[in-house]
């Protein structure tokens, strides 16, 4: 709803003829100061970035959890998501809201579905097909969604982001250090495994802790931007080659946690772990390869 307000400008009297000159230097005199200020006053400062977005949003599978850090392909081909991926590309700076619509058990007839797990994302990526489109998607954010905009051809929706809550200290850094040093362990690990010739030969981990610790993002929007910790904190849980069912289901679990989370402590100790046991489940597989 426009807004109007009503402007009034207050004019002095004018001076009497005595006073009619002192009046005219002094007005004067405060030009002149009002020059000089101005022609030494700084450049304004931008204006701060926004703390909410107005951003296409795309509904997922309960089991199709996105978390920051991570990288997905999808293969868009209906008219309403083709739709939402041009006015992602050219009018919201390459990004869109990635969630998941949970059922939600309720005595109405009609079912219910709870909006869960919003992940601000930007497209890497668009290859043309002849039906659809190709995207590589990377995770940047957790967002929450404030308020739906737009139903129909997709949904639309106010977005802010969600972070940890402020966490230093010597513990938290020697947690990070180990955590990195175990990412890199399991990617050299994986490196020597036996697989398909098109898999890419970059890990999913390798690929994800090399954008936790980028120190630019200006294609982004700072304020939905996480620390470097909480950055790190996600790019542990990482899908490794050869997974189970069983493997997946865990890693599901273990993002659903870390998304659920705000303490970066907590989840880095919990990445640590989940990197530790892929560690195991890698190295006996080279062992069985080896033989």
């Amino acid at each position: 709803m426009a807004a109007s307000s009503l402007l009034r400008l207050l004019f002095p009297s004018a001076p009497s003829p005595l006073r009619a000159r002192a009046t005219r230097r002094r007005q004067a005199a405060r030009a002149a100061r009002c020059l000089t200020s101005t022609s030494s006053s700084p450049e304004p400062e931008p204006a701060p970035a926004p703390t909410s977005l107005d951003l296409p949003l795309l509904p997922f599978q309960p089991a199709e959890v996105l978390i920051p850090s991570e990288c997905k392909t999808l293969h868009l081909y209906e008219a309403r998501y083709l739709a939402l991926l041009e006015e992602a590309l050219y009018r919201k700076n390459n990004s869109f809201v990635h969630f998941v619509l949970d059922p939600v058990v309720s005595g109405s007839p009609k079912a219910s579905f709870a909006v869960r797990y919003g992940c601000l994302v930007q497209i890497e990526s668009v290859e043309r097909l002849d039906i659809g489109a190709l995207i590589s998607i990377r995770g940047v954010c957790r967002v929450n969604i404030m308020n739906l905009l737009q139903m129909e051809p997709y949904l639309r929706g106010d977005v802010s982001p969600t972070m940890d809550h402020p966490c230093e200290g010597i513990e938290l850094g020697l947690r990070i250090s180990k955590l990195r040093e175990s990412m890199c362990n399991l990617h050299s690990l994986q490196t020597k495994l036996k697989v398909p010739e098109d898999e890419p030969l970059q890990t999913n981990i390798k690929a994800s802790l090399l954008w936790s610790e980028k120190e630019i993002f200006e294609e982004y929007n700072e304020a939905f931007i996480p620390g470097l910790p909480e950055r790190l904190s996600f790019a542990a849980y990482q899908t490794v080659s050869g997974m189970s069912e069983a493997e997946l289901l865990s890693l599901q679990k273990y993002k659903i946690q870390a998304m659920d989370s705000t303490d970066t402590l907590e989840r880095v100790n919990s990445g640590i772990e989940y990197v530790e046991r892929n560690i195991g489940m890698i190295a006996a597989r080279l062992a069985i390869q080896n033989i």
